[in-house]
Order: C-alpha cells, then sequence, then structure tokens
C-alpha cells in the first residue's frame, strides 16, 4: 500500500473528525443559546432551531465519510467471523465494493440531483437556498467514494492489513 495513500487517508479522516466536532460544539453552543433567550429573556430566537437541524444533518454526512475513512463504521460481523480467511478476504472486498457503488451512487449522484433541484426552494427562517443544506450529501459521497477506493486497493494489495483494518477499525492496517 503507498505510504502517501495511508497518509491522505489518515489526513482525511482528522480533518472529518474536527470538523464533526465544530459541528457539534456549534449545535451544543445554539441549543444553549436557544434556551437562554426562551427561558431566560422570554423571547426565543427561532433561528437556531433551524440552523441545529441543517449542522444535524452536516453532522451525520460528515460522520459516516469519517467513519468509512477509518473503517469504523457499524458492521454485522456474524457472518465475516464464521467463513475461513479466503472469504473473509472476499467478503471484505465485496462489502467494500458496493458501499463504493452505493456512495457513489446515491450519495454521491442522488445527493447532487437532489440539491440542484433544490436550488430554487428556500429554509423557512434562515432564507437560505435549500441546496446550501442538501450540498453535503454529494461532498460527502465524494469523499467516501475516495476512502473506498483507497479501502478497495488495501482489500486487494494488503489483504491482510485490510482485514485486521475492518475488525479493529485501525486504518493503518493493524501495522501501528
Amino acid at each position: 500500500m503507498p505510504p502517501v495513500l495511508l497518509r491522505a487517508r489518515e489526513v482525511l479522516a482528522a480533518v472529518l473528525a474536527w470538523t464533526a466536532a465544530a459541528l457539534l460544539i456549534a449545535m451544543t453552543l445554539l441549543v444553549l443559546y436557544q434556551v437562554f433567550t426562551r427561558y431566560v429573556l422570554g423571547a426565543p430566537a427561532d433561528f437556531t432551531e433551524e440552523l441545529v437541524r441543517y449542522c444535524l444533518i452536516w453532522t451525520g454526512f460528515v460522520a459516516a465519510a469519517y467513519a468509512f475513512a477509518t473503517r469504523r463504521h457499524m458492521a454485522l460481523v456474524v457472518v465475516r467471523d464464521t467463513l475461513p480467511t479466503a472469504g473473509r478476504r472476499a467478503l471484505v472486498v465485496a462489502v467494500d465494493l458496493l458501499v463504493l457503488v452505493f456512495a457513489l451512487a446515491v450519495i454521491t449522484i442522488g445527493g447532487a440531483l437532489l440539491a440542484y433541484a433544490a436550488r430554487h426552494e428556500t429554509s423557512a427562517l434562515l432564507g437560505i437556498p435549500r441546496s446550501i443544506v442538501y450540498g453535503v450529501a454529494p461532498i460527502a459521497g465524494a469523499l467516501i467514494v475516495l476512502v473506498q477506493l483507497v479501502n478497495v486497493w488495501e482489500d486487494v494489495v494488503d489483504p491482510d492489513a485490510a482485514l485486521a483494518g475492518s475488525e479493529d477499525g485501525d486504518t493503518t492496517g493493524g501495522t501501528a
């Protein structure tokens, strides 16, 4: 596995983690502000509900991309763990390829079509185009596609490292 690909995946994972953390912090502060304005000032800030909702959508997509970059996504391992090593390797490749196709077709292309279709709709309170809200889907989808290309490459070139990474969430392939 070329070290530059592993390093790129690690850097992307770090950026995604910090982005998700920043979004979570923003949501927390917005909710606290909403509570303060509602119960202390008696005049709730209406925009916070919508903004928190949009931050939550973005956090979900960013966190999904992070999960695939670190191979720490949820997985049902009952079937995988009953297979011999060759079967496990084949299953890991097949699953990573399915995720790649899904991320490309549904999240990236479907998300882009959704964002494009919503370009003339505006949000109720903020007045921003809904395409900004939905724009996270194709971005996250493209990142998942890139990460899955690296993951599939790792599955094929270094299947033992890929198996170790898929079992414990270690993006270094179990070498660190």
